[in-house]
């Protein structure tokens, strides 16, 4: 097994800690997108309780919004989450662990950012449109979901890899 420092170096020409250096600021800019946008959505839910029609929420719809609210909260903590272990870690040498710890959490995330997405929308057609619309609003946005967060990223690294562009799925390269 090579060890890090003596990875021979792919495609770029940086050493391995630049090149977990460079992943870890690339995930960190993730994250800052998807909390601005988790932020919008959580802000948005916060401040329905507090309008005059907020009371005529029926059961499904009041536990839509409890649920939304959840996780809201819950991707928020997963958004914070590898600052908050960085912080534990700094200094410890523990750059790899804590870049693929932290692109599992991102992931999470992107997944909790997709759920409150679809929550928010089948609520709001649900509200002003009815049940039957908020269905249906809501299993077209996760297909859309589907089709573009998994199937685009998918699609473009088979071509990649037919092309010759790609690595192969060679970690190292991330």
């Amino acid at each position: 097994m090579i060890e890090p420092e003596q990875a021979p170096r792919i495609g770029r020409n940086e050493s391995t800690e630049e090149r977990m250096d460079r992943n870890w600021m690339e995930l960190i800019q993730e994250l800052r997108v998807l909390q601005t946008g988790v932020q919008i959505l959580g802000g948005f839910l916060l401040t329905l309780p507090f309008q005059e029609r907020f009371e005529e929420l029926d059961d499904w719809q009041r536990s839509l919004y409890l649920f939304n609210v959840m996780v809201a909260a819950l991707t928020t903590v997963l958004i914070v989450l590898p600052v908050s272990v960085h912080r534990r870690l700094f200094r410890r040498g523990l750059k790899a662990t804590l870049v693929s710890s932290a692109d599992v959490v991102t992931k999470w995330a992107l997944g909790g950012v997709a759920l409150l997405i679809v929550g928010s929308a089948t609520l709001v057609f649900d509200f002003t449109a009815g049940r039957t619309a908020g269905l249906v609003a809501g299993g077209f946005i996760i297909l859309v979901l589907l089709l573009l967060v998994v199937g685009t990223p998918l699609w473009l690294h088979r071509r990649a890899v037919r092309n010759g562009n790609g690595n192969g799925g060679d970690a190292r390269e991330v």
